[in-house]
């Protein structure tokens, strides 16, 4: 195992942490609800959806979380700011895991951070996310200056330059609209675009974290969505390839996980907390890092 030579953020999410050296916290799960297509919701524009389901997805995750070690949080998707808003307020009632407050738009998103503020869950709320080179970037700044929305996703890549040079400079420029918008707590997600990316958003998270210490990660089901449209898998081998494609993160130092659907959450936190012991294990032997005995290291292998 290994060691980043910057300083590394810890940060502390409405009680949920997350950030540090490899092996010291476990992988933060993020599951999408209220995408397109998913079951719980009626009226995807208005915001209507089952709540009973809903609520039963999200307790199904919080319980392979206790399970695993691994702490859970929840991608939220609106589709308008009505929907949006509702979304939030719903999951704020249900959980205290992080929201990750997620809208196609820059409008959508900076309308339902002014709700975030008004009703109070700005602390619970990861603005997902902030990207530098959007149009209506000060409206969302100014909107999440009014919310006291204190954590944010930075969405760092440059689609004209894919290299780890571009990520660079694509963090650079989200740092200071963060800092504008007086996000203390910023995350970075280098982005995965294509089918093979994993590996090498690892490695950009690796030098990344390493240069700056702030927590980072992705969203490898993007690579597997893609897949699954051009090559049809059988079942099994969509399983083994979306393990592969999501440890691998975390073997090089992953701090969060965008891992797709909520409803996969059994299998996927199967998956990350079995890395995450691996890795653990790894930085206890080979440099005297100890984990917390709820680390999933001592929920894996007891």
């Amino acid at each position: 195992m290994f060691t980043f030579e910057a300083e590394q953020e810890v940060y502390d999410i409405n009680g949920t942490e997350i950030g540090g050296q490899p092996g010291e916290t476990p992988t933060l799960m993020v599951g999408s609800i209220f995408y397109k297509g998913d079951d719980v919701q009626v009226d995807p524009k208005t915001g209507e959806f089952d709540e009973d389901a809903a609520r039963e997805a999200v307790r199904k995750a919080e319980e392979v979380s206790e399970r695993t070690g691994n702490p859970a949080a929840f991608d939220t998707i609106g589709d308008s700011p009505e929907a949006l808003k509702k979304h939030i307020e719903f999951m704020a009632d249900v959980t205290d895991a992080p929201i990750f407050m997620d809208g196609p738009t820059p409008s959508i998103r900076a309308e339902a951070a002014k709700h975030a503020g008004e009703i109070g869950i700005a602390d619970q709320i990861v603005y997902n996310s902030i990207e530098s080179s959007t149009k209506e970037v000060d409206k969302e700044i100014e909107a999440i200056q009014e919310s006291g929305i204190n954590s944010a996703v930075l969405l760092s890549i440059d689609t004209t330059d894919m290299s780890i040079d571009g990520r660079r400079n694509a963090l650079e420029a989200n740092l200071e609209v963060a800092e504008e918008a007086e996000i203390e707590q910023p995350i970075v997600d280098p982005g995965i675009i294509d089918i093979p990316d994993s590996g090498y958003v690892a490695k950009i998270i690796h030098e990344l974290k390493d240069e700056y210490g702030i927590p980072m990660g992705c969203a490898p089901h993007n690579e597997v969505i893609q897949w699954e449209m051009n090559d049809p898998l059988t079942e099994n081998s969509r399983q083994l390839r979306q393990a592969v494609a999501n440890s691998v993160i975390a073997i090089l130092g992953a701090d969060f996980n965008i891992y797709g659907p909520l409803h996969g959450a059994p299998e996927m936190y199967e998956v990350m907390s079995t890395a995450d012991a691996y890795v653990a294990y790894g930085a206890q032997m080979g440099e005297g890092r100890r984990s917390d005995t709820d680390h999933p290291l001592f929920k894996i292998f007891r």
